[in-house]
């Protein structure tokens, strides 16, 4: 009989194990969610399809999180608040670009279809809220190759 209790000691503590591993990984899920929060307005992100590091795509989160929370963002000329969707592509593709090296594309908007092909590991297709996001790298070949 100790042997039996025993082993279910064991098997207690293992589930136990399991069970805090699985409130620290909701942890972490939480504490990136509330990085998308900005400013007391939150952004709903969602990934639509992704081919892409889960660091590089944290990056994308927060810089459009970031660009989106920025008042300059929205176009002074218009009454509507009406959000730049061509700066928003714009900082996306230049921030990649410096960080990550060139040929990143940006593509931003609430319509839109495309076709791409991309390097591996470069393609993240995202929303915030109502805005979709087309990120992706492409390959770059020397000029002098002919």
């Amino acid at each position: 009989m100790e042997a039996a209790e025993e082993e279910l000691e064991r098997r207690s503590k293992f589930l136990n194990s399991l069970i805090l591993q699985k409130k620290k990984i909701n942890n972490n899920n939480s504490d990136q969610k509330q990085l998308l929060h900005g400013g007391g307005s939150s952004f709903n992100v969602r990934v639509r399809a992704s081919d892409m590091p889960l660091p590089l795509q944290d990056h994308a989160f927060a810089t459009a999180r970031s660009i989106l929370a920025d008042s300059s963002t929205i176009s002074p000329s218009s009454s509507n608040k009406k959000l730049d969707t061509k700066h928003l592509a714009l900082a996306l593709k230049k921030d990649f670009d410096s960080t990550y090296g060139p040929a990143w594309h940006c593509i931003v908007g609430t319509s839109f279809g495309s076709y791409v092909t991309y390097s591996l590991g470069g393609f993240l297709y995202f929303s915030i809220d109502k805005i979709y996001i087309l990120l992706f790298k492409t390959a770059v070949q020397p000029m002098d190759q002919r």
